[in-house]
């Protein structure tokens, strides 16, 4: 429209000077011939003293100002910076309680757009903070096994996810730049239905560790397993844990191998829950090893499942070129289980009891204190290296004297 109005002020001169009516015709013609526009429409523009500047738009009465901005932000920054979606459910049912904390010190008119606002708009007006922040993908490093794979079947989405119990489990390395050594590793596990998500700390990566860490997060979840799902790991098939499955009732299944897929649930987790937290930096003591492993007990889990909502895939209808998804009401692992109507009464008023006892912003302080004690720890082993934590490196397995190749020339 602008370039337009510029060609119709040039035409406008030689129309008002034009003397007879057949050379303001042809004007005209030129114009609407060029353009497209109506010919009636052109006439009434073109008159001397219509202003073709277009008219400043009238701005909208800002709804959302700089005091709900910032309010929006600190409950966004309190939940570990999740999208819109899953933002907004909480807008809903924790602004109240974190006002009781005395966490937010914000006035009812605030509270009130704080609870109304969409999932959209949230985003929109998060833009500018979550450009700041730097998403990378998970790393894994397990080596397939080759035992009792004959006689642990393969999972194609057979389990009723609808059900609670069955679990996804894997390895996650804490390597660093290199493979070599003993190292620290978390074995992650997350139930299917309600997203609940447990994790424990190992060092190495032996069948008899994994054994034990499975052992110790099947004791802090709050429901009873019935199928476990892991990749082709000599950590997971074996002989220890295919026996213990079988003596208690646990549906054991495995993926198909160099399918990640197969195990979305728990990849899906991987990032968000391990190593979106620690990064890629390589911890291999003991001291960090009991840091990782106070998170994952204590302050961490309960922070992801009682605080992080979840979304869940409904449908999903290819349309041309893309797949459209429809994904329900974010929920928290938490009132996943609670709503499920699966639960034990005693378990559920546990878990409520739990939940109203916590305040989600004291929980992130905490972790981001421990978290502050593992780097701290790290860089003491480490101060001549300067290390970004969350930049992914490529492990290697070269050694420092394979590197050096021996001079070769004639001697002297």
């Amino acid at each position: 429209m602008h370039s337009r109005n510029e060609y119709l002020k040039v035409l406008r001169e030689r129309y008002l000077k034009a003397k007879t009516r057949k050379e303001k015709s042809l004007i005209l013609d030129e114009y609407c011939r060029n353009t497209g526009q109506a010919r009636k429409y052109v006439i009434r523009k073109i008159q001397p003293g219509v202003n073709l500047n277009p008219k400043p738009r009238k701005r909208r009465r800002e709804i959302y100002d700089g005091e709900f901005k910032a309010a929006l932000a600190k409950v966004w920054e309190i939940f570990d910076y999740p999208c819109g979606q899953r933002l907004k459910p909480l807008l809903e049912g924790e602004v109240d309680r974190l006002r009781e904390f005395g966490e937010l010190n914000i006035p009812d008119e605030v509270v009130l757009k704080l609870k109304k606002i969409s999932s959209a708009t949230v985003d929109r007006k998060l833009r500018h903070q979550r450009e700041v922040l730097h998403l990378l993908r998970s790393k894994s490093g397990s080596k397939p096994g080759s035992l009792l794979k004959q006689k642990i079947p393969i999972r194609l989405t057979e389990w009723d996810t609808s059900q609670v119990g069955y679990v996804e489990a894997d390895i996650v390395v804490h390597c660093g730049s290199s493979t070599l050594g003993e190292y620290v590793n978390t074995l992650s596990t997350t139930e299917i239905s309600s997203g609940w998500w447990e994790g424990e700390a190992i060092m190495g990566k032996s069948q008899e560790h994994s054994f034990w860490a499975l052992k110790e997060i099947r004791k802090r979840t709050p429901f009873e397993w019935q199928g476990l799902d892991s990749d082709n790991g000599s950590e997971f098939i074996n002989q220890i844990l295919y026996k213990y499955c079988r003596r208690e009732g646990i549906e054991f299944t495995r993926s198909r191998p160099n399918h990640k897929n197969d195990n979305a649930y728990i990849e899906e987790k991987n990032w968000t829950h391990v190593r979106k937290v620690f990064g890629y930096l390589r911890y291999d003591n003991y001291e960090e090893l009991a840091i990782m492993n106070g998170l994952y007990r204590n302050e961490l889990r309960l922070y992801k499942n009682l605080f992080q909502p979840v979304m869940k895939l409904v449908s999903k209808e290819r349309i041309g070129g893309s797949v459209k998804r429809k994904y329900d009401t974010p929920k928290t692992p938490y009132k996943r289980l609670m709503d499920s109507g699966q639960m034990p009464e005693a378990t559920s008023k546990q878990l409520e009891a739990v939940y109203l006892s916590l305040n989600p912003a004291q929980l992130k302080r905490s972790i981001d204190t421990k978290l502050d004690k593992l780097y701290r720890t790290y860089e003491g082993k480490t101060r001549s290296q300067q290390v970004d934590p969350m930049r992914k490196v490529v492990p290697h397995t070269v050694t420092s004297f394979m590197i050096q190749q021996p001079k070769v020339g004639l001697p002297a």
